[in-house]
């Protein structure tokens, strides 16, 4: 069920036909950002197959590295929400963009751990303003109902970049393995990963509009027909919503949607950046193969992720499109651990756990306007994806730490699926009225 509002002379059709003509502006452009914004996050895990021995570094240093991008993420990220409200999102965002791109080519200079650890934190910095920006922007386009496939659609950035940053990090693993022009293999992958993000930052400039009344490719009719969509939108908010950040910081709920998403990010954030490990491990040595081996569950996750975000806009309903995928996370780990032994079983179970926790971050996000109101949304958005990205720095290291203590990451994998069970408790506790819109 969709939207109807007529404003501007617009019937159903024309305002169905008028969201599909903003989504082909804006999501192309903005899912290319995104595929780049994710492989330039978690491009370490594959460049630590082979950066370890040349560096001397230890699982922990690795997981330390991996994890201290989110420090830099959470410290910045509120500060640069509120920044993106105050500049406009098209200014602001083509400039982080440019920032990290070069921080994450910077990457490629790394000779010691702690020139590792610094420059993670400041590309995390740098790209902190990025995703809850672009969730932000996208809340001055699309109503509620419109959100989750938008958001699906938006997300599915997420597994697409594992599908092609596999088999593309495992190419040039194996073709670089020569040292042209005197670097690494793993030097020539941040390289090539990470300079496109600084020439796609420049482009925003020239695709975004800051929003719909700067729109040059709308009539006014259906601008007209936009706002007031949002407008009727607003009018159907809950009662509990916050409407400062103030407020938000009091708001019990706001804080639990942060350890949801914690929760999920837990797992997400541990595939990301030990999949190719855990295949290798497995007794695949071949870096082309490990990469199209690591394609698998992510190619999985983007169909199962854009068939659930239709699926829950289509029946107005979001807890159980939340927590079944969620449940998928917590069964999948568990089958990777228990038949780790088990190569084939083990991908399987690594594939479940990649669809449901991957399909869990869009799933999660069309819920937070239970809480929030537009003007708490920039700073509201920004701490809960800060919390929730605390897990970006506490999974990568504590499954190092179980690798280098016990020689295997079974442990690990039990430990976040029970992390991942308490969100999805926490899930099943929102009231319906608050989410299912």
């Amino acid at each position: 069920m969709t939207t109807t509002v007529t404003s501007g002379g617009l019937g159903a059709s024309g305002i169905d036909a008028t969201y599909k003509k903003v989504a082909l502006r804006l999501m192309p452009y903005i899912f290319v950002c995104y595929l780049f914004n994710y492989l330039d996050r978690v491009n370490v895990g594959f460049a630590k197959l082979q950066m370890l021995d040349d560096l001397g570094l230890s699982e922990t240093a690795y997981g330390l590295g991996a994890g201290i991008f989110f420090l830099g993420y959470v410290a910045f990220g509120v500060p640069s929400n509120l920044m993106l409200h105050r500049f406009g999102a098209r200014r602001w965002i083509a400039l982080i963009m440019v920032l990290w791109g070069l921080l994450s080519t910077s990457l490629l200079f790394v000779r010691s751990a702690e020139s590792f650890y610094v420059l993670r934190f400041l590309t995390g910095a740098a790209e902190a303003g990025f995703f809850p920006g672009i969730v932000l922007y996208l809340t001055k386009w699309f109503p509620s109902a419109r959100r989750g496939g938008v958001m699906a659609l938006f997300m599915s950035a997420i597994p697409l970049s594992g599908v092609l940053g596999g088999p593309f990090s495992g190419w040039i693993l194996g073709h670089f393995t020569d040292g042209q022009a005197g670097m690494h293999a793993w030097q020539w992958l941040f390289l090539l990963q990470g300079l496109p993000t600084v020439v796609l930052g420049i482009g925003i400039l020239a695709v975004l509009s800051n929003g719909i009344d700067d729109a040059r490719f709308l009539s006014s009719d259906e601008k007209a027909a936009l706002k007031q969509a949002l407008v009727e939108d607003d009018k159907n908010r809950p009662t509990t919503v916050s409407d400062s950040f103030a407020a938000v910081l009091r708001n019990k709920g706001v804080w639990a949607l942060g350890v949801i998403y914690f929760s999920i990010q837990s797992g997400v954030y541990m595939i990301n950046f030990w999949l190719p490990s855990i295949i290798k491990a497995s007794g695949q040595t071949d870096p082309a193969l490990v990469g199209w081996l690591s394609a698998i569950p992510y190619l999985a996750a983007s169909v199962f992720m854009l068939y659930v975000g239709r699926s829950a806009d289509r029946h107005r309903e979001r807890r159980l499109h939340l927590a079944i995928p969620m449940l998928m996370g917590v069964g999948g780990l568990m089958v990777a651990a228990n038949f780790s032994a088990s190569p084939t079983i083990a991908l399987i179970g690594l594939t479940i756990a990649t669809m449901g926790a991957l399909t869990g971050l869009p799933m999660f996000w069309p819920i937070s306007g239970g809480y929030l109101s537009p003007t708490a949304m920039a700073g509201g958005l920004a701490l809960i994806n800060s919390i929730g990205q605390i897990a970006g720095f506490v999974s990568p290291y504590m499954v190092g730490w179980i690798k280098d203590t016990t020689q295997s990451t079974d442990t690990a994998l039990y430990i976040l699926a029970a992390i991942i069970l308490v969100g999805v408790v926490l899930v099943l506790r929102i009231p319906g009225k608050l989410v299912n819109r």
